[in-house]
């Protein structure tokens, strides 16, 4: 994301967050990946902003149009998980030197499944108060915003909140791999870095904890999207199996143990990388103090680009091996 100017007003601000989500309306109205993409970002960071910019937080309005940015951001994903997933299966696919015909198959299977699920996209978003939400958010700036101190005051708060949330949930999870139970901790993180990014744009600074926020969510991201590929293949097998397809269940069931071998290997990485640290660096950043209980060391420093958290390519198996 671009950095925003020094010391952005909470007005400013609030109208260039709207206008990146209508921006994007049209492309993602045509199906376009990118598009669609950048329309889920721009309206699940309006949807974390406008109580921390709103002149009042808890307004009905406001409610409301969160209530919609909420179901926009449902609407926009249809489809959306899958190009991800089919995105790791081609990058897998193409570090072999030989693709089998089953492999091929459940190539084709996934993008059936993501054409079909984008079929509805356009209808999905119009069926949504659109017109609703463009009043809602109208009347909002119409309203005026909070001044600095205030939006600076109700950062601090959520992101103390939310941390705090963070690194309990993180403890609770200890070394476990439970990619769901991490996903759902990466949902507070993702909040928790749209939350920084408002406090850096109010303060002019460049980006801090919002950069290690995001840090843990795509490293979480990954492992999940991961996992979830590992699951779809398990569901081929079971299918295929059922059908009598031997060939074709052998090829998803040795998919399935890959993608759960890199999953596992991509857990090992975050382990190592400390996120109930990089957690602990982030809150203090934006709190300005003690990130609180659950924190389980003092703060690291800032992850580069060679940290654990950083994605390697994806280290391919050897072929599945096909049946009689």
């Amino acid at each position: 994301m671009t950095p925003a100017k020094p010391g952005t007003a909470p007005a400013s601000l609030l109208r260039e967050r709207i206008r990146r989500v209508f921006r994007e309306f049209p492309g993602a109205l045509a199906g376009a990946e990118e598009p669609v993409h950048q329309l889920r970002v721009a309206g699940r960071r309006l949807r974390v902003a406008l109580p921390l910019l709103a002149g009042k937080a808890g307004g009905r309005r406001l409610r409301r149009a969160r209530r919609i940015l909420r179901d926009l951001t449902r609407a926009a994903g249809a489809g959306r998980d899958l190009d991800v997933l089919v995105a790791l299966f081609d990058e897998r696919l193409a570090g072999l030197e030989e693709v089998s015909a089953e492999q091929r198959e459940l190539r084709r299977r996934m993008r059936t499944a993501r054409t079909r699920s984008r079929r509805g996209l356009a209808a999905g978003i119009l069926d949504l108060d659109i017109d609703g939400l463009r009043r809602h958010l109208r009347r909002l700036r119409s309203r005026g915003t909070a001044d600095s101190e205030t939006v600076l005051s109700r950062t601090g708060s959520a992101s103390e909140r939310e941390g705090a949330r963070v690194l309990e949930g993180l403890a609770a999870v200890g070394d476990r791999y439970d990619p769901e139970a991490l996903h759902a901790l990466r949902r507070r993180i993702r909040q928790l870095r749209y939350t920084a990014e408002v406090d850096e744009a109010l303060r002019g600074r460049e980006a801090g904890a919002s950069a290690t926020w995001k840090k843990l969510q795509d490293a979480i991201g990954v492992l999940h999207d991961v996992h979830v590929l590992a699951e779809w293949m398990g569901k081929q097998a079971n299918r295929a199996s059922a059908r009598g397809r031997t060939a074709l269940a052998a090829a998803a069931t040795a998919e399935r143990q890959a993608f759960e071998a890199e999953g596992r290997r991509l857990h090992r990485k975050l382990l190592e990388a400390g996120p109930a640290d990089l957690a602990a660096q982030a809150m203090t950043v934006v709190t300005g103090g003690d990130p609180g209980p659950g924190s389980a060391a003092k703060p690291g420093p800032k992850p580069s680009s060679s940290s654990p958290l950083t994605r390697s390519s994806y280290r391919a198996a050897p072929p599945a091996p096909t049946g009689p």
